[in-house]
């Protein structure tokens, strides 16, 4: 379909489109996401087992439903055959691969699933043990997989969570030596750390993003009787959120950069622009999904919708949900290696190519990889905006219309253009989300 990108009318910001819901708040009031729905009937996964039984190397990795909370499935994810299966669950590495690829690799993983309590840890049975250990395991772990029935052949798709296979109820499951990656392992039998702190030690101690999330969802960290299973799709928005937002206030104790930068990268169909300013801390990100694209599928116009923070942080969860917090993560990240503060805004331009989500890790990763290039840089804030619209297709007038940052940074006058520095830190209102809650970790 050709949109006239000049015609205001093309362009949508509706608080119940799929672009705000993502298949996770039910929007819709129906009770499955009718997109989800059709993605679930045409990608079909082959089979790949003959009957109830596999045995793999998992890479290892683990899901954790959040259906029916606080009584949800969890299990490891466990491919059909044996070797080094790392790449299957490490998104890090993923840059660069077009969809076809990713969902190729990620169908090759089979969901064991069992019940429990999310708070009930203690009581945890031989599958739960050993779901649990896997995610402390340094290499692929040596799985047997047992299920009530052969597990089904629909594929699993979510704009939080990476693709998987076929799932289905496990009976019983035997674990292979498992050799442990002692900084997971140190954390974990640390009982008298906090979550937080946990999670702040293993990134400090280079240890992937991908793989604290995994352990997150078992309830590996934190002080003993405040450990609980936490939903897969929300332990992933907890954890970016939570390195984001330290590294964040780490960042506003240093000065402003010294010009405008505008960093890029295009993977899967998605155009990522990112402009840093000369300012003290603020963050949005902005989002234009064309019809026909994943989460616009049925739509005839472009449908945009942003979030943003202010200095101070927020107090109630993003509009666009987790790549909110995973793009967050890549600018503070960026900003703290550097010792530099800055101002931030993301344009994100996701074309028909992008037919299908694969998880909030394409935010975070490819945030990433843009921005480990070299920037182009600008003296002026107008010079910057002509360069991003040559780059894309919907006009910076659009982007204005729907950005706070863009239009607080061109019209807004602020103490800083007199001299004054705002680069220490106030009194933050933002507010600590509870991520066993669903109200937030939608």
């Amino acid at each position: 379909m050709d949109v006239d990108l000049a015609d205001d009318k093309h362009f949508v910001q509706s608080s119940k489109m799929c672009a705000r819901c993502r298949g996770s708040k039910n929007l819709c009031g129906r009770e499955r996401c009718p997109v989800v729905v059709k993605y679930y009937h045409r990608m079909k996964s082959e089979p790949m087992i003959e009957d109830k039984d596999i045995s793999g190397s998992s890479p290892p990795a683990v899901f954790v439903g959040r259906y029916g909370y606080p009584k949800v499935d969890v299990g490891p994810l466990v491919p059909p055959f044996h070797g080094d299966t790392k790449d299957l669950d490490t998104p890090e590495t993923w840059v660069g691969r077009d969809i076809d690829d990713i969902v190729n690799t990620r169908t090759k993983l089979v969901r064991g699933k069992h019940p429990v309590r999310v708070d009930k840890f203690e009581d945890s049975d031989r599958v739960i043990d050993f779901t649990r250990q896997m995610t402390l395991s340094k290499e692929p772990a040596e799985v047997e997989a047992f299920f009530k029935k052969k597990p089904g052949g629909k594929i699993a798709v979510s704009d939080s969570v990476q693709p998987y296979g076929p799932s289905g109820p496990l009976e019983n499951m035997d674990l292979g030596t498992i050799k442990f990656d002692r900084r997971l392992d140190k954390v974990h039998f640390d009982t008298d750390l906090k979550a937080t702190k946990g999670v702040m030690n293993l990134y400090e101690n280079d240890v992937l993003i991908s793989k604290i999330q995994r352990a997150f969802s078992v309830g590996a960290f934190g002080l003993k009787n405040n450990r609980k299973f936490v939903p897969t799709r929300w332990s992933i928005t907890a954890v970016d959120d939570t390195v984001g937002k330290n590294l964040r206030e780490r960042v506003k104790d240093y000065r402003p950069i010294d010009e405008y930068r505008v960093y890029e990268t295009w993977e899967l169909d998605n155009r990522w622009e990112i402009l840093m300013l000369p300012r003290t801390w603020i963050y949005e990100l902005v989002e234009a999904w064309y019809p026909e694209t994943a989460w616009n599928p049925h739509g005839n116009d472009i449908a945009i919708i942003s979030s943003h923070e202010k200095y101070e942080g927020r107090s109630d969860y993003a509009e666009i949900g987790g790549c909110f917090y995973a793009a967050r993560l890549a600018i503070a990240e960026k900003l703290s290696q550097e010792k530099r503060q800055a101002g931030a805004v993301i344009l994100r331009e996701t074309h028909p190519g992008y037919i299908m989500p694969v998880g909030v890790w394409n935010v975070r990763e490819h945030v990433r990889d843009a921005l480990r290039k070299e920037p182009k840089t600008f003296e002026s804030l107008k010079e910057a905006l002509f360069y991003m619209s040559t780059r894309l297709d919907i006009k910076i007038d659009t982007w204005k219309k729907y950005s706070e940052v863009l239009r607080d940074s061109l019209y807004q006058t602020r103490l800083s253009d007199f001299g004054m520095d705002l680069s220490k830190k106030s009194d933050s209102q933002e507010k600590d989300f509870e991520f066993g809650d669903d109200r937030h970790w939608n």
